[in-house]
């Protein structure tokens, strides 16, 4: 059979300060023999969006509605986050805000990219948890874009799914927390 190496880290975003995408890598290490399994995917992409420039300055904010993404990435996000802006005891700093899907695009279930199948588990009528964290949470106002914070529970907020704009849809808030408490696959972050 092909053998491959471990997936390298995530790269940082392809672009800085507007959504782009994120790659990972792993190499063959023994290739198939005599007509067995062909190798398996080398290489995956991911959404992702950067709020700050290679300078160090915040950027990236305009993108206005709820920009969310897998919960997997704010794990390899905060290894990352070495950004002095965030000094450490704020480490854990963050809120969870929950809302009611009403309406998505018929890409979401459409998606089949690795990377991105979380997109087929959004789904009308569900709740979600979308987790606001640092670096996607603004340095003075402590909240997340998108996240709905001055909006009652009839007020319909736009969301999309970074890694493909054409998976987006509606929600209206349902409430906000401390902490996440939704099944996985339907636990998201903003970004």
């Amino acid at each position: 059979p092909c053998v491959v190496g471990e997936w390298s880290h995530w790269s940082g975003c392809a672009e800085q300060c507007q959504p782009g995408l994120r790659i990972r890598r792993r190499y063959v290490q023994q290739e198939p023999k005599n007509g067995g399994e062909p190798c398996p995917a080398l290489e995956e992409k991911a959404g992702c969006l950067e709020y700050l420039t290679y300078q160090g300055e915040d950027c990236g904010h305009e993108h206005v509605p709820a920009f969310i993404t897998t919960s997997e990435y704010g794990k390899e996000r905060k290894r990352r986050a070495t950004s002095s802006l965030w000094p450490s005891d704020k480490e854990e700093a963050g809120y969870c805000v929950e809302f009611k899907t009403e309406s998505l695009s018929h890409h979401c279930a459409l998606e089949n990219r690795p990377y991105a199948r979380w997109m087929q588990y959004l789904r009308e009528g569900h709740t979600v948890c979308v987790a606001c964290q640092p670096p996607a949470m603004n340095t003075d106002t402590h909240r997340c874009f998108g996240d709905g914070h001055n909006a009652d529970g009839d007020k319909i907020l736009h969301w999309e799914a970074v890694g493909n704009p054409w998976c987006q849809g509606t929600w209206k808030k349902i409430r906000q927390l401390e902490h996440c408490s939704c099944p996985f696959v339907h636990s998201f972050i903003f970004t």
